[in-house]
């Protein structure tokens, strides 16, 4: 005989009910669970959707004012109200560019130093380290960089770069022009500077997740330490790393105050990195609070809307290399 058989109706009726009441209980928590994290993602989207509309409606009459001009000039001239975005859209990419070349790399030795080379009682602290650097504000990074970076740059590095790497047939003239210390390739380094602790701990934390199985059999098959850094552990993480390099461009992109110190903030196009130029952030920045007209303001929005376009267009192309790189994998 059976439990159920065994007991009375009433207290089968009421066990039968507890059951029903307690499914009933589950899928009212489950589809409130479902709401909220639906709303959750949601949220993300109509954030971004709000923030990309009203910065395209606040910049509507530069838009409709200079047309496709407005991206291709480089006019800035607010006494006579006409006003181009080459210059800063060039001066963002550059910098960022700059950066990007200098971190990467960077940052990969340290994640390689910190979880395959480093001992044991050494990767606390250098950890914390760079932990602490990603924390400091901006503004501190663009105050040194003014105050003590820029006034190497003009007594020793750009000399050094010009005397050499200026009579180049074809690099030449990225490295000629008058030592003064701020510009595109001070600003680009400070930006290296500050993105470094990100990206190096994103690739720290995802080469952290490699079995030790994999590196262990690589090292009892004779690899080298190199050998198991490049064959073992990058292609294993690749995906992540990408992502952790999109993600320090996108700072990288946006950086304001840090730039705005050592950029010069000028408005002139030159392909000399040696000379100040210009990027969208630090134009709001500087401007934003002397916009006296209309289309003053509207063209400073326009350049907020052109920096969300040109970080979204960054991110979507991460996104198709990872979903690239997943389908490469998966064919394998």
């Amino acid at each position: 005989m059976s439990i159920d058989q065994a007991l009375p109706d009433h207290a089968l009726n009421a066990r039968l009910g507890n059951v029903a009441n307690r499914a009933e209980s589950d899928r009212r928590a489950d589809r409130t669970f479902r709401y909220l994290v639906t709303g959750a993602g949601l949220f993300v989207l109509l954030a971004l959707t709000g923030a990309a509309v009203s910065m395209l409606w606040g910049g509507r009459l530069a838009f409709s004012t200079f047309g496709i001009d407005f991206l291709t000039t480089t006019d800035w001239d607010a006494v006579g109200k006409k006003f181009g975005a080459l210059v800063p859209i060039y001066g963002t990419l550059v910098t960022a560019l700059i950066a990007m070349i200098i971190a990467v790399p960077v940052s990969f030795g340290i994640a390689l130093f910190l979880t395959e080379v480093a001992p044991p009682w050494l990767r606390t602290p250098v950890a914390s380290a760079i932990e602490l650097l990603a924390g400091i504000p901006s503004i501190i990074y663009g105050m040194w960089g003014l105050f003590v970076f820029v006034p190497v740059m003009s007594t020793t590095v750009i000399p050094f770069l010009t005397e050499y790497l200026g009579p180049l047939p074809i690099f030449g003239p990225l490295f000629q022009g008058p030592p003064l210390g701020i510009g595109m390739l001070t600003a680009g380094i400070v930006l290296a500077i500050m993105v470094i602790p990100f990206i190096s701990s994103v690739m720290r934390e995802v080469f952290l997740t490699v079995p030790t199985r994999l590196k262990e059999s690589a090292y009892a098959l004779g690899s080298t330490t190199w050998e198991v850094s490049w064959n073992v552990v990058l292609p294993y993480t690749r995906s992540a790393v990408i992502g952790g390099v999109f993600l320090g461009l996108g700072r990288a992109l946006g950086e304001t105050m840090a730039v705005t110190f050592v950029l010069g903030n000028a408005h002139h196009l030159t392909a000399s990195l040696l000379m100040p130029g210009n990027s969208i952030a630090a134009t709001i920045a500087n401007e934003f609070s002397e916009a006296d007209s209309d289309i003053y303001l509207s063209s400073l929005i326009a350049l907020g809307f052109l920096l969300f376009i040109v970080t979204f267009i960054v991110l979507a192309i991460a996104k198709l290399m990872l979903m690239r790189l997943n389908r490469n994998e998966g064919n394998k």
